[in-house]
């Protein structure tokens, strides 16, 4: 029998899981209360995030993953952040409106968790963040160049990083049979108040935990990336083996553009009337300027110490130690991305055998 969603949660804060026959019931229903954006195949065959048009009918890929990760929705590529007219400074805080991101695949989801840390006190990335409904969907198989099990980012899509999860139900003769729509938080719980959603059997925990084994199970043997981490935690890495990989680095920043968890950015002053604004942008610690003083010294001006700086952030013991985890979620986009062939499969599979 359906229940009444909002009443039976507000008792306790126990998970909820219902039963769903199309991603995109759900989806239609959010668009009556959101913005919603959902993975969308462009004309150039990748997957890019556009926002569903009520009324539009858009299949939804749930094995789709956009080139880009949702990051820029949040942390702007370029915003404005005050203006000075000679006389005052007024801050200019983004105008939000209240979104969805529909199909947030686990890696994704935790990179976006991460941000919520490293920008906590931003308010221009918190006016965005608490406006947005996070929808995820465990992923049944390994994507291209992924490998997120190696640093605890998924398949299965983490209960702390999403409002409301969605895990296909078991398929038959290859087909889904239905989907479960799990409830995760308060703010998932508000936005399907008022679904007719039937609350699913006692058995969907343990059918999504043997769907996320098998899942695991698809991804190939990780144990360079096991032996790169533990070296580069251990500082076992020759600065000549950085220095090596740094002359295949033509400085593009591909790789920290798609990142979903570099967070780099610099400032600067444009000229307005009447005064100026001051703007930040992404920036990325593999350029040359990142880190160069008023002073003209530069710690990094030696491209293999920026290299090396870039990959201990990723992957070191000593930035878990502050952040609670890796700084790669193992998305597997930088190598997609980089011309020079050093992403993250690349790099640390020289460094596991030096």
């Amino acid at each position: 029998m359906p229940t009444n969603i909002l009443s039976k949660a507000s008792r306790n804060r126990e998970l909820y899981a219902y039963e769903l026959e199309r991603p995109e019931h759900l989806r239609d229903w959010l668009q009556g209360r959101y913005t919603v954006f959902q993975p969308v195949q462009n004309q150039t065959g990748n997957g890019s995030w556009e926002e569903a048009k009520l009324g539009e009918v858009v299949p939804f890929d749930p094995d789709l993953r956009p080139v880009m990760s949702p990051k820029s929705m949040f942390f702007a590529e370029r915003e404005q952040m005050f203006t000075f007219d000679g006389e005052m400074f007024r801050a200019t805080l983004p105008r939000t409106e209240t979104r969805a991101l529909f199909g947030v695949k686990a890696c994704d989801l935790m990179a976006i968790s991460y941000q919520d840390q490293h920008f906590k006190d931003d308010p221009y990335y918190q006016a965005r963040r608490r406006e947005t409904l996070l929808v995820g969907i465990d992923c049944q198989s390994a994507c291209e160049n992924g490998f997120c099990p190696s640093v605890d980012a998924g398949p299965q899509v983490h209960q702390s990083t999403a409002d409301l999860i969605l895990t296909p139900m078991p398929s038959i003769n290859g087909h889904t049979t239905g989907w479960w729509l799990i409830c995760t938080s308060d703010q998932g719980v508000r936005a399907i108040d008022g679904m007719n959603l039937t609350p699913a059997d006692s058995h969907w925990r343990y059918w999504r935990d043997m769907s996320d084994e098998h899942a695991r199970a698809t991804f190939p043997d990780d144990t360079y990336i096991i032996n790169g981490i533990q070296r580069i935690s251990a500082r076992a890495v020759p600065e000549e083996t950085w220095n090596s990989m740094a002359h295949q680095c033509l400085g593009c920043s591909g790789c920290s553009q798609t990142c979903p968890t570099c967070s780099c950015y610099a400032v600067r002053d444009v000229p307005v009337e009447s005064g100026f604004s001051r703007e930040r942008f992404h920036d990325s610690c593999l350029m040359v300027g990142f880190q160069k003083e008023a002073s003209g010294a530069n710690p990094t001006a030696v491209a293999g110490r920026r290299v090396a700086r870039y990959w201990y952030h990723k992957f070191s013991s000593d930035f878990v130690a502050k952040t609670g985890r890796f700084g790669c979620i193992g998305c597997g986009r930088c190598d997609t991305t980089c011309p020079g062939s050093i992403g993250a499969h690349s790099v640390m599979e020289k460094i596991a055998h030096v």
